[in-house]
């Protein structure tokens, strides 16, 4: 069997993400010869095939820092109130993103981050290249009404892949992975009801069908995906990593003392893990 990681998104929950696998580094622990991120954990698995421990967090702690990168005067204009465009200075300047270290690690893998056609509101499944690696990275992060909500790569306008597909265990069982770990950000079971994101973006976007279908179907297809992880197929193992005594980052509210906590919470499940792993 061949092992598979699955990295979910979050926003400045991804702390949690980046501590479990900062400690998957510190145990030299690479099994993995497929893995698939989402938005924040697009992030987090860059900075893991990359082997930089500690890098992912501190570049949560430069966003969550900075006054440029959330301005709420900004919410009417064109980059939306969240910069997220500032994540390719950071990723180039103050944290930079060793993207050679990373092809070489990715070189006998297959890497791909999700983000979402909004020509099509389908998703695309995005193998990044020493060229685009982190303007991959950006578009899979890129929330509609948040930040800009769009941004092209591969000659396609893209945006946030958890609108598409936020997690893609069906996709990924799909290639053909049959050992699957998933690290999550949210609870292992709960169901997602319809937002009033969702809601809105579906209206918003009605004069383009498909794009306002992804909104409207989007915790359908969260919900589908938690209950393909929950019954997986004959031949395929899947296992969760997922934060069961609650993170302090919310989707809106977070702090640099709140992303320690959960940094520190998520090193010692990633530490746990492993070591029941190794024994």
């Amino acid at each position: 069997m061949s092992k598979t990681l699955i990295v979910e998104g979050g926003g400045f929950r991804t702390g949690f993400t980046a501590g479990v696998l900062d400690a998957f580094m510190a145990l030299e622990y690479y099994p993995f010869e497929r893995i698939v991120g989402v938005s924040g954990g697009a992030i987090a698995s860059s900075y893991y095939l990359a082997k930089q421990y500690g890098s992912c967090v501190e570049a949560m702690y430069w966003l969550a820092n900075d006054p440029e990168f959330v301005k709420l005067k900004h919410i009417i204009k064109e980059r939306g109130y969240m910069n997220i465009d500032y994540l390719r200075e950071v990723a180039f300047e103050h944290v930079p993103f060793h993207v050679e270290k990373a092809l070489v690690a990715a070189k006998d893998k297959e890497v791909h981050f999700v983000a979402t056609n909004r020509e099509t509101g389908t998703a695309e499944y995005l193998a990044p290249s020493d060229k685009d690696w982190v303007e991959v990275v950006i578009a899979s992060c890129t929330l509609p009404f948040i930040t800009k909500g769009i941004h092209k790569v591969q000659n396609m306008d893209l945006m946030d892949g958890a609108w598409s597909d936020p997690i893609p265990i069906r996709w990924t069982a799909d290639q053909g992975a049959d050992d699957i770990l998933i690290l999550r950000t949210s609870h292992l079971t709960k169901k997602m009801s319809k937002s009033i994101p969702n809601y809105l973006g579906s209206l918003f976007y009605r004069s383009k069908k498909e794009l306002s279908e992804c909104f409207a179907t989007h915790h359908n297809c969260y919900n589908d995906a938690l209950e393909f992880a929950q019954s997986a197929p004959e031949g395929v193992n899947i296992e969760q990593l997922w934060p069961e005594d609650g993170l302090k980052c919310t989707g809106t509210s977070y702090s640099v003392n709140s992303i320690k906590t959960d940094y520190r919470y998520g090193l010692q499940v990633g530490l746990d893990f492993v070591q029941k792993e190794l024994t």
